[in-house]
């Protein structure tokens, strides 16, 4: 049942459910991307920023499932006491799952080695039956 809010934002999207979808997921990935790279990380700290990323997606309109892993690899290479790293995008895997009308979205973000860049691509679209 959709509350009046996404009525009336609805007569923007000139659309299909398939693509609003997409587009809701590409929303959350660049939100996810944008707003944590760069944060100082460490060993200790990545499972809590892990969580806080999921959690914060968690309640974005649309999402049904989200999971980030963060590389640990790269948090070994602190040299001293005040030395840290920052989150980059090569050191994030996400998957979200997005549901919009009958339409369900597998989005992901991942480095891929051959070109050398975080990519957020659409892994599967579904049509789901509403029951």
């Amino acid at each position: 049942m959709k509350g009046e809010r996404e009525k009336l934002a609805e007569k923007y999207f000139n659309c299909s459910e398939s693509e609003r979808a997409a587009f809701e997921a590409g929303i959350k990935l660049g939100t996810i991307y944008h707003q944590f790279v760069g944060t100082p990380i460490n060993e200790e700290n990545a499972g809590l920023l892990e969580r806080a990323m999921v959690e914060g997606t968690m309640i974005q309109p649309f999402v049904i499932d989200a999971e980030v892993h963060i590389e640990r690899g790269p948090l070994k290479s602190k040299k001293g006491e005040f030395d840290y790293v920052s989150l980059s995008g090569p050191m994030l895997a996400v998957r979200l799952v997005v549901g919009y009308g009958n339409v369900k979205v597998i989005a992901r973000m991942k480095h891929i080695p051959e070109i050398n860049y975080p990519l957020m691509y659409i892994e599967d679209i579904t049509r789901i039956e509403k029951r």
